[in-house]
């Protein structure tokens, strides 16, 4: 599979990290690519993706999927090598990890799971194109010690640290312990995908090593966040282990602590456009690590 590489646009479509003040601005691609390509999603779910920017999955994985994933990210968590590599973040407050990036490269039940037609065809659905493996990690929220994840646009942090060009990314995010209301579940802004929010601070050298534990560069100001939730209101995804939301890169999300003794344990897959491969950070000195952000290893 080929990644093609894209210049910078002589204009930045979306400028961000160098702005004072709130910056709105309007989604210039669409958001269902094209429905060329044949896969497991229905008009009726193209077509709520398109005006939500997010669609639910009620069981994506069965429960024998579920069992074998859930004792495979039990093992990597208690893995020696694996806490103490790189990839995995630790909690701020406690030694919980976090999270696990890369874990497709890590684990093969999970590089075996990330070629699924089941999921690899949905995002080929939508974007209309062939795809490449962006970033895969585990999103792990232990009963009493599970911290939060503030509201944020993943595609503002790739177009500003990643040199993602276009908003043709999408993420599915498959739950592995069921996500209540009051554990931690996404919250998203049906409709929010269609804004681009400009977030102020410049970027720091080697950001990654502060954000993945907690993310203040890159975050919208309380203004716009009031003005999205008026408009479009929030959502609470909530579901069984074995449920998936599959959404939009520009979908404004977050989630809440888990204060609860119930863990939420989630997968998140990002799928990237072959015809929308990285380059130079927009707005950050130098590129983020491969592990987070994939330039030279396309998978499919």
């Amino acid at each position: 599979m080929t990644i093609h590489s894209l210049d910078h646009p002589s204009v930045d479509l979306y400028p961000t990290r160098h702005v004072t003040g709130s910056l709105r601005v309007e989604r210039r691609e669409p958001v269902v690519w094209a429905d060329s390509f044949e896969g497991p999603m229905d008009r009726d779910e193209l077509r709520g993706y398109e005006r939500d920017g997010f669609v639910t999955v009620e069981q994506l994985l069965d429960p024998d999927e579920i069992v074998a994933l859930r004792a495979e990210l039990t093992r990597l968590c208690g893995d020696p090598e694996v806490r103490a590599d790189e990839r995995t973040v630790i909690e701020p407050a406690s030694e919980a990890v976090r999270s696990i990036f890369e874990i497709h490269r890590i684990s093969p039940l999970l590089r075996e799971l990330v070629h699924d037609p089941r999921l690899v065809g949905r995002a080929r659905q939508i974007l209309g194109s062939d795809v490449y493996i962006h970033q895969s990690r585990a999103n792990l929220k232990p009963g009493f010690d599970g911290s939060g994840f503030y509201w944020h646009s993943d595609f503002e942090t790739w177009h500003a640290e990643d040199g993602m060009p276009a908003m043709r990314a999408v993420s599915i995010s498959i739950a592995l312990t069921e996500n209540h209301v009051h554990n931690g579940a996404l919250m998203i802004m049906p409709g929010s995908h269609r804004t681009f929010v400009a977030c102020p601070g410049e970027t720091p050298h080697g950001h990654y090593r502060t954000s993945l534990r907690r993310q203040e560069i890159g975050t919208p100001d309380p203004d716009s966040l009031t003005e999205l939730a008026d408009r479009h209101g929030i959502s609470v995804i909530t579901g069984p282990a074995g449920s998936a939301t599959v959404f939009d890169s520009n979908c404004m999300h977050g989630s809440a602590e888990n204060i609860t003794p119930f863990p939420r344990s989630n997968l998140f897959i990002v799928y990237n456009s072959v015809d929308n491969a990285l380059t130079t950070p927009y707005a950050a000195p130098a590129p983020r690590p491969d592990f987070i952000a994939t330039r030279t290893r396309p998978v499919t």
